[in-house]
This record gives C-alpha cells, sequence and structure tokens, in this order.
C-alpha cells in the first residue's frame, strides 16, 4: 500500500537524512520508508556510496523500489520541495518536547542528523519550534538512527485510519 495513493487521502511522509554517514543505517531506513510508503532524501555530503552493495544489501531486494532523492545540500532541498515549517519535525537528542507530540498533518518531513554530528545549527536554527526528541535513558548515549527514524516515522501516521485496506 503507498500512501500517497490512498483514494481521498493526500498523506505525504518524507524522511530527511542531513549528511548519513553509515550504509546500513540508510539502508534500512530506506526499507522502512518502502513499507510505510514514504519518501527518502539524502542531503549530502554521504559517508558512503550508493552503489555500494552494503547499503543495497540492508533494503535486501527493495534498494530499487525506494523513492529516493539525493541532493546536494540542505538549501537546495528545501527550495525544491518547498518543506513549510508546520510540516517539518526536526529529530533531535535535544529536542524540545517528545516525539508523540509532533504534529499530525497530511504532508510532514521528519528531519534527521548525521549519526556523529548530529543536524547541523543552521538548520536546527531554522526550526527551532519544532524540534522533538525521543526519550531514553541515561544508559545509552543516543538510539540508532534508523531505530529512530522508524518510531518517528510511524508515530507521524498513527492518526491514519488504514483498517478499511486490511483484508
Amino acid at each position: 500500500m503507498n500512501l500517497t495513493n490512498i483514494p481521498g487521502k493526500g498523506f505525504e511522509r518524507h524522511v530527511v537524512l542531513v549528511s548519513p554517514e553509515i550504509h546500513w543505517n540508510t539502508g534500512n531506513i530506506g526499507r522502512t520508508c518502502l513499507a510505510a510508503g514514504a519518501y527518502l532524501h539524502l542531503i549530502k555530503p554521504l559517508g558512503f556510496s550508493l552503489e555500494s552493495r552494503e547499503v543495497k544489501r540492508a533494503g535486501l531486494d527493495y534498494w530499487e523500489k525506494v523513492k529516493l532523492s539525493v541532493w546536494d545540500n540542505f538549501e537546495d532541498f528545501q527550495r525544491k520541495m518547498e518543506a513549510q515549517k508546520g510540516e517539518t519535525v526536526l529529530l533531535t537528542k535535544k529536542g524540545e518536547k517528545p516525539f508523540w507530540s509532533m504534529p499530525s498533518c497530511d504532508r510532514m518531513f521528519l528531519i534527521f542528523g548525521s549519526e556523529t554530528y548530529g543536524l547541523p545549527k543552521k538548520v536546527l536554527s531554522m526550526y527551532k519550534d519544532f524540534t522533538f526528541h525521543i526519550p531514553i535513558t541515561e544508559e545509552i548515549r543516543s538510539l540508532n538512527l534508523s531505530t529512530a527514524a522508524g518510531i518517528a516515522l510511524y508515530e507521524s501516521l498513527r492518526h491514519v485510519d488504514f483498517s478499511h485496506f486490511w483484508a
């Protein structure tokens, strides 16, 4: 099922990775996006080649079906996609609000930073009132990026009624 093809529904979900570094994470996120009917956007620089077999292996045989866009920089992405502040949420360890209080709108952009450095200050300042976190214990530094993306993506879909699509 593709969420953008639901009759009478205009749901779009976009997962945006700013400078991802680990190919396994990106492959796993691509697979999750495909499962949820979401788009995947990668903002350069990337810490790996998209041609690498590790990325494709993490996405298994689904990688070619992922709705993927690669952008030279965040400004190009923003200009072309016209992501509005009300449609955009930043997921970061130091986000102001818990992820379950994210807004619910038809078109959403879920933006994540790199595994090592997080989101650039410039991006954080653009959306400072739209930062969210996934609560974790003090026992760990952070969640794995692909885990965090999956949690946030499916939370963003929680209010969508899919009951009439299941046989």
